[in-house]
């Protein structure tokens, strides 16, 4: 039987342990996603991404990947090489939403 990424990832979400380490980590998917939703909006691929950034393809992997925080001149190129500009927003933390690693 094939799983949809939605089951799989309710299933382990159901886990305290996964969803811990999943929260914790909100922030940098959130950062991730849209990241790649500017690039699906742009039409490129991540080696047309690159190519307009003057990086490799293995670079936009990392970026978009959400292990780490790109760098100010990062998200600028970024977002010019997708057509995009970026925008910063500090919303207040709802109840029960766990901050980001080392805002605690």
């Amino acid at each position: 039987m094939t799983q949809s990424f939605a089951d799989l990832r309710a299933e382990l979400l159901r886990n305290p342990a996964v969803r811990a380490e999943y929260d914790a980590r909100a922030g940098e998917f959130e950062i991730a996603s849209e990241l790649i939703a500017a690039r699906l909006r742009a039409g490129l691929s991540q080696e047309q991404l690159a190519r307009r950034m003057g990086i490799s393809q293995s670079a936009v992997a990392r970026i978009e990947s959400g292990r780490h925080w790109p760098s100010r001149a990062t998200l600028l190129g970024y977002a010019e090489a997708t057509g995009a500009r970026p925008v910063v927003r500090l919303v207040p933390l709802q109840a029960g939403v766990v901050p980001l690693r080392g805002s605690r």
